[in-house]
């Protein structure tokens, strides 16, 4: 019977680091401490206080290059190009979160009308909102995101920052800029 037992973890010891590291991807938070450095004071407001950056001066509102933003503070994958569209706001907008991943919700009533503040999963970086008039034939869906709270990763990049797994999403037709 122990046999048995001690078996799972003989071929755990076996496989090679590199497959597991490959398999499962951690996001993590950095401390508070770290956040002030690494972040700008912008990013570091936006993302940590719920600030809001100014329409149409940010970074990738006008953005139109295939890739993935990520969460600034984590990195976790948020939303693809494929998914972005001009909504005239000035901020990027998104019909929704990168296939399997998720963001969480929550109320909002700083400015006295009832919002839904968007935030990412595991740093629970304030993102910005999501609203019910985006593209119908797309969901209907508008996430209006800040770029203080987001990084472009572009697609030629994706294999050396480790977002190879998510080339699949832009298939064969996909332009990949040198």
């Amino acid at each position: 019977m122990k046999r048995f037992f001690l078996l799972p973890f003989a071929v755990l010891l076996l496989l090679p680091l590199g497959a597991m590291a490959m398999t499962e991807k951690k996001y993590v938070k950095p401390s508070d401490a770290e956040l002030k450095k690494k972040l700008t004071p912008e990013q570091y407001a936006v993302t940590q206080h719920e600030a809001t950056e100014r329409p149409f001066k940010n970074q990738y509102w006008n953005t139109k290059d295939a890739g993935l933003y990520v969460d600034i503070v984590s990195g976790e994958p948020l939303f693809s190009s494929l998914d972005k569209f001009d909504s005239g706001c000035g901020w990027p907008s998104f019909t929704q979160p990168v296939v399997g991943h998720t963001l969480t919700e929550k109320k909002d009533l700083k400015i006295g009308a009832e919002r839904t503040e968007v935030r990412s999963k595991t740093a629970d970086s304030h993102l910005g909102h999501v609203f019910p008039d985006g593209p119908r034939d797309r969901g209907g869906l508008r996430y209006c995101i800040n770029s203080a709270a987001v990084r472009f990763v572009p697609l030629k990049d994706f294999d050396k920052e480790g977002y190879g797994e998510f080339k699949k999403l832009f298939g064969k037709t996909a332009p990949v800029k040198p």
